[in-house]
């Protein structure tokens, strides 16, 4: 995992579990130094940890005289995390170790229009499958992260008026996973709720490589939605409802599916190019089959995905102009179309945004690809698990 920049709580066990899984720290030395405890402090601290089974003993580390100083790690092995990363019209799950290592992953064309009954039966059916394929049980479950594609209560996990989930609006879905995940899961299992684009964005941040502390990750897929990144954290907005790019208005009288008009998916969003295209008679269903015709070099698929690129670059100048970002990432499924893409947004963007804005920002890919909302949907439950606060009100 990339190293986590934002100041380490003074809270106890918790301030040297931190210090141990974000790896910024592995020895005695180290865990005194950054916590600004004594070291007698450290050591009976550190005792906690071990007994708790949280860290492992890893070793001695390298020594330039005397004797090597013992080292200390996350233990990563000590259970399993479940992720889903539920879109508008495709659904990935998967199975990781307690870092947010990917150890089983499965995915499915599934309409988040099909209402939550259908969508989490399949994401409970496919957890279970899962965790029997990695050959572990439902008793080693830790917890349970979710993405979705809608504005969500993050501290309920209750969705709120989701304008393309209409079924789903205050559905609890932490309520539904609880009662439908498999017998013998632990009690109670922690189910972690956020957007799809912030589990994305976390991925991106925690795992991808893209660790700034001011940026913006895109998801483009059937919708369009973007997450923010600032000062390192997520930003959610009063309500959670933040990063609603593809409801910007933007000057058309396009109708949307959110039942308003004028929004930027409308005319950029892979459900609008779909729209497009079979009314030339192309045979597609998902943004993920606009990609393939794209990568294929179609003419017409070609350019449309620069169209829409085009305009998302425009709504993207205004964010830029306004929150001043130091990347932007661009993933989802119809991301995989790849240049036609990132080509007309780039355009676009480096066109119309401020110069000092725009100066020194880079627009690239996920490198994380279809596993940024299931890694960061894994990485949003690990955060809340081993949160330092947490983590010292048990062991002290």
């Amino acid at each position: 995992m990339v190293k986590n920049r934002a100041a380490v709580p003074r809270a106890g066990a918790g301030t040297l579990l931190t210090l141990i899984r974000t790896g910024r720290a592995s020895t005695r030395a180290d865990l005194v130094r950054l916590s600004g405890f004594a070291r007698s402090t450290v050591a009976q601290r550190l005792d906690a940890l071990l007994e708790a089974g949280l860290i492992v003993p890893a070793g001695d580390a390298g020594s330039t005289g005397g004797r090597p100083p013992e080292t200390f790690a996350f233990n990563r092995h000590a259970g399993v995390l479940l992720g889903a990363d539920i879109g508008g019209s495709h659904t990935r799950v998967a199975v990781t170790d307690l870092g947010g290592h990917v150890l089983a992953e499965t995915e499915a064309d599934l309409d988040v229009a099909d209402g939550p009954d259908a969508v989490l039966a399949w994401v409970t059916e496919a957890f279970a499958r899962l965790l029997a394929r990695v050959g572990r049980e439902a008793a080693d479950v830790r917890g349970v992260g979710v993405g979705v594609p809608g504005p969500v209560d993050t501290a309920t996990g209750r969705l709120v008026s989701p304008p393309i989930m209409p079924d789903w609006d205050g559905v609890s879905v932490p309520e539904r996973l609880s009662r439908a995940l498999p017998p013998g899961a632990a009690d109670p299992v922690p189910v972690v709720v956020d957007r799809d684009v912030n589990i994305m964005a976390l991925g991106e941040q925690k795992a991808g490589g893209h660790d700034h502390p001011d940026m913006v990750v895109v998801k483009i897929g059937i919708g369009i939605g973007a997450g923010l990144i600032v000062g390192g954290e997520i930003y959610r907005g009063a309500q959670g409802a933040a990063g609603d790019l593809g409801h910007l208005r933007r000057g058309t009288d396009e109708p949307c599916r959110c039942g308003n008009r004028g929004c930027l998916e409308a005319t950029a969003g892979g459900w609008a190019i779909r729209r497009r295209l079979v009314e030339r008679g192309y045979d597609v269903r998902t943004s993920q089959d606009i990609a393939r015709l794209a990568r294929r070099g179609d003419h017409e698929t070609v350019r449309l995905v620069r169209q829409a690129g085009r305009l998302i670059g425009e709504a993207l100048a205004d964010v830029v102009g306004l929150f001043n970002p130091s990347h932007i990432v661009v993933g989802g499924n119809l991301a995989e179309a790849r240049e036609p893409l990132l080509a007309g947004i780039r355009e676009v963007v480096y066109e119309r945004a401020q110069v000092l804005a725009s100066r020194d920002l880079q627009i690239v890919p996920t490198t994380l690809g279809h596993r940024a909302g299931t890694i960061g949907a894994a990485l949003l439950v690990h955060e809340r698990l081993y949160d330092a606060d947490r983590i010292s009100a048990a062991l002290g």
